[in-house]
């Protein structure tokens, strides 16, 4: 009787086979898994993103409310609008930092972001708007405290007039983001957020948060410091 045995060939070329097959499934299950956790990191950044919006656009309007109650006795109260508005260059440096990544991040094609989608179309062309208002309005209260004569005048004119302008674009603009504030701005600062709600980089956004109010004070203080003279002056 003749036994005919396989060969020792295929039997070594079947088990390297086998061996690829389940690497090539091993490899292709740890990509699938990568790809999710790059997916569920870029989700938690545009959650991020607006929480961090969000929360700095509350700051700005306990800060705005404040500097708006200023106005009804400008006169008596002059150190707290002067202190107020320089301490709101920080946070607003910031939210217009947030605001222009998302821009960015939008229109350069990022698939979080388009999903996520732009605001309200009023929005977007207010947007510009703001900006530059609020830039203009800042800019000019700060140069008060470099300007004299005929130029300090004229600052003062274009820190009102962009004020007036500012209020309209401002009110809209608020009125279209207010719930998402009231909504997402408290997510990062509740005590235990559930887990659902957990988003990476909350410490981060907290110590951001935490650090602009600091300068805001400290710039605040710069600022009452500057205008000193002119304070004076005016009272």
């Amino acid at each position: 009787m003749i036994v005919r045995q396989r060969p020792y060939g295929r039997l070594t070329t079947h088990a390297s086979a086998s061996r690829k097959g389940r690497s090539l499934e091993s490899r292709d299950v740890s990509n699938q898994t990568s790809a999710a956790a790059q997916r569920d990191q870029t989700a938690d950044g545009v959650e991020g993103n607006a929480r961090l919006t969000s929360s700095t656009a509350g700051l700005l309007l306990v800060m705005l409310a404040a500097e708006g109650a200023t106005l009804l006795s400008i006169h008596g109260l002059l150190k707290a609008h002067i202190f107020l508005g320089f301490a709101l260059i920080p946070p607003t440096v910031l939210k217009i930092g947030t605001t222009g990544y998302r821009f960015a991040r939008y229109y350069t094609g990022s698939g979080t972001y388009r999903r996520k989608g732009p605001p309200s179309l009023i929005l977007r062309v207010l947007g510009p708007v703001v900006v530059l208002t609020t830039v203009a309005l800042l800019a000019s209260g700060v140069a008060l405290g470099s300007t004299r004569g005929s130029v300090r005048d004229s600052m003062l004119f274009l820190h009102k007039a962009s004020f007036v302008i500012w209020f309209a674009a401002m009110s809209v603009h608020v009125l279209g983001h207010l719930l998402d504030v009231v909504k997402i701005g408290p997510r990062d600062w509740l005590p235990r957020p559930a887990a659902t709600e957990a988003v990476v980089g909350i410490g981060k956004r907290r110590w951001t948060a935490a650090t602009v109010l600091v300068l805001a004070c400290f710039i605040g203080v710069y600022g009452l410091n500057s205008l000193g003279s002119w304070v004076s002056l005016s009272q």
